[in-house]
């Protein structure tokens, strides 16, 4: 019974995978700085949430939301809430969830160890990404509008929302454009 546990010991370990990076899990969404969540995003305050949808897909719907006909649709996407003008900028920013997988770590190992070529170098690691729309909100009058200090912090993050429940339960834009 002294050895059994040992090899199921070894086992398990081999038949494992390590993370080394696990991308974050955002139930609805989440206010924070957008260097801190992903390095290459801007300093300000972002409201960011999963994209389940297919890349591009948050393009689309911003482009026919507002009208834009494929023209500054990352950058400076206005919008206005009583009476004061806003804009919008988002980034589509993808975090890999990355693992080492043991075993055909193991068996590379053993077949360099007898002076063969590697055959499983393409699985040692795993990547399997998760993808998140950023957006960052501004005014002329306003550098930061999701900064916790910003007077029109609540107005914004209230139709961010509604633009998160929007695009997530649109499966037709053009839908969108009887909305409005």
């Amino acid at each position: 019974m002294s050895r059994i546990i040992p090899f199921i010991a070894i086992s398990f370990l081999l038949y494992s995978c390590i993370p080394l990076r696990i991308a974050p899990s955002i139930d609805d969404y989440k206010i924070t700085k957008g260097r801190k969540f992903k390095k290459g995003l801007p300093k300000r305050k972002m409201f960011i949430f999963e994209d389940p949808k297919d890349a591009d897909q948050f393009y689309n719907y911003v482009n026919i939301k507002f009208g834009l006909n494929d023209e500054n649709v990352y950058d400076d996407v206005p919008f206005e809430i009583a009476g004061q003008q806003y804009f919008f900028s988002f980034y589509e920013v993808e975090i890999p969830t990355k693992t080492i997988n043991l075993i055909p770590l193991v068996i590379d190992g053993l077949l360099d160890s007898a002076d063969m070529d590697p055959i499983l170098e393409d699985a040692h690691a795993s990547r399997i990404g998760n993808w998140y729309i950023a957006i960052e909100a501004y005014a002329d009058f306003d550098r930061d509008c999701l900064q916790e200090n910003s007077l029109s912090r609540e107005a914004v993050l209230k139709y961010l929302r509604a633009i998160k429940r929007e695009y997530l339960s649109t499966h037709n834009y053009n839908e969108v454009v009887f909305k409005n």
